[in-house]
């Protein structure tokens, strides 16, 4: 509880506003008692000025006596003190005998301690006497004090206002993402639409548009894995059929010839079978890897002669010429961005692709050019080629191509659609063309070069 709540955007922000509160209350009284000691004082300087010069003309003859002559009762006052000298320093009038204040008057304004307090004092001269007036600053602070109290209390009973108002105006803000975290804490596990963020902070909505944006991926690869395995289930039916019916004409065959013809059909068929699965699997990895890590700079010329080394000696098995044209320009050493491991893929497919539509003792023609912008890489073969009509499908799973006189063609119908789904990856696609020399098709991949 201590950890979430040391976390809490909620109560952090209250906490720092009830604390602005009690500062601003507490800067709020300290300057009132500031200027209203400062308006205690000059309120009283001028009284004590206003007496002195009351008592200028003189004292009144009943008020001359000696010092030692007691004081009739009534005389003291609690709030301010008078003491008056002649000329030549005789003290003739005290108000409160026995305070002790200074003998000799200094003019002016000036602080004094006496009997245990302290006295604004204040003395003025005439030609004929000096006077002298004191007030006890205790007198002035608790004026002071009335008056910072009277300006004070108001601000400190706006305090508990201000401070519910803050919670209003926090859980107000902060009610959309307590919202949004409702929906997404009632969501199923295979609930992917967006979330709800209307309402919500400038400062939040970019973290919900991302979480939606992420959202629409995990939706999208949900669907693909989805759309992967329902594929790949109608596609393995087939071929397990089908080694099954091997493995059963195996078992009952009756001679020595027709266990060999059996056996090398199942080998076949396992074959095919294995095939299959290699070419599901790169499909669905590369249909993942979109997410992985980031592309690397690749020397494209590289990767695609060792492909066409590595896919030489099934090509001459069957007589298929199978060539690099010579590397021109700028061609040798021009880079594309990309994975080099799904280029390989895509590369070899494409080759094996080619190799399987030419004829036995055909060729197969692969050619790679620099462009400003772009590296082009062509796959010529003299195979039957691929009706226009059908360039599209077959760029899709599991969909195989007629070949020109509308005979199938064996295969898993995933080459292609692995080739397609990597050049996506890489921000391009395939196209399907005739091919201009050997009447073919060609596979033509533009990638983007690196500057």
């Amino acid at each position: 509880m201590s950890g979430r709540a040391t976390h809490s955007l909620r109560a952090r922000l209250l906490l720092t506003l009830l604390v602005a509160i009690a500062l601003g209350v507490l800067a709020q009284a300290a300057l009132a008692w500031r200027a209203a000691l400062a308006e205690a004082d000059a309120l009283f300087d001028r009284q004590m000025q206003q007496t002195a010069q009351a008592l200028r003309p003189g004292l009144p003859a009943w008020g001359l006596r000696e010092y030692s002559d007691p004081l009739v009762p009534g005389q003291e006052s609690s709030e301010f003190v008078v003491q008056v000298w002649t000329a030549d320093g005789l003290r003739i009038f005290e108000s409160n005998i026995g305070l002790g204040l200074p003998q000799r008057a200094v003019l002016g304004f000036s602080t004094v301690q006496a009997g245990g307090s302290t006295y604004r004092v204040l003395s003025v001269a005439t030609p004929l006497q000096v006077i002298q007036v004191a007030q006890d600053m205790a007198v002035r602070r608790a004026l002071a004090r009335q008056l910072a109290l009277g300006t004070a209390w108001p601000i400190a009973l706006m305090a508990p206002l201000l401070a519910l108002a803050a919670w209003w105006a926090v859980s107000g803000s902060l009610a959309p993402v307590e919202r949004v975290r409702r929906q997404v804490a009632q969501r199923r596990a295979d609930e992917l639409s967006p979330v709800d963020g209307a309402g919500l902070p400038a400062e939040v909505r970019p973290l919900v548009d991302e979480l939606n944006l992420l959202l629409a991926r995990m939706q999208q690869a949900f669907e693909a894995q989805q759309h992967f395995v329902a594929d790949a289930a109608h596609e393995l039916r087939s071929p397990l059929a089908a080694l099954r019916l091997q493995a059963q004409a195996l078992a009952r065959a009756g001679d020595e010839a027709a266990r060999e013809r059996a056996a090398a059909r199942l080998t076949a068929g396992i074959d095919r079978a294995t095939r299959l699965v290699e070419q599901l699997l790169a499909l669905a990895r590369q249909e993942a890897q979109a997410s992985g890590a980031p592309p690397q700079p690749l020397v494209l010329a590289e990767l695609v002669q060792r492909a066409v080394m590595d896919a030489a000696p099934a090509a001459h098995a069957r007589g298929i010429d199978l060539g690099l044209a010579p590397l021109e320009g700028e061609a040798a050493g021009a880079q594309v961005r990309g994975h080099a491991e799904a280029l390989a893929i895509l590369l070899r497919n494409l080759l094996d692709n080619a190799a399987k539509y030419a004829p036995e003792g055909g060729t197969v023609d692969v050619a790679l050019q620099a462009q400003p912008d772009a590296v082009v890489l062509t796959v010529d073969d003299d195979g039957p080629g691929i009706p226009e009509a059908e360039r599209e499908r077959v760029l899709q799973r599991f969909h195989r191509a007629q070949a020109g006189s509308g005979t199938a063609v064996a295969g898993s119908g995933l080459g292609l659609a692995i080739a397609q789904a990597i050049a996506r990856m890489h921000g391009t696609q395939l196209q399907l063309q005739t091919a201009p020399h050997l009447g073919g098709l060609r596979v033509r991949l533009a990638l983007p070069r690196v500057p």
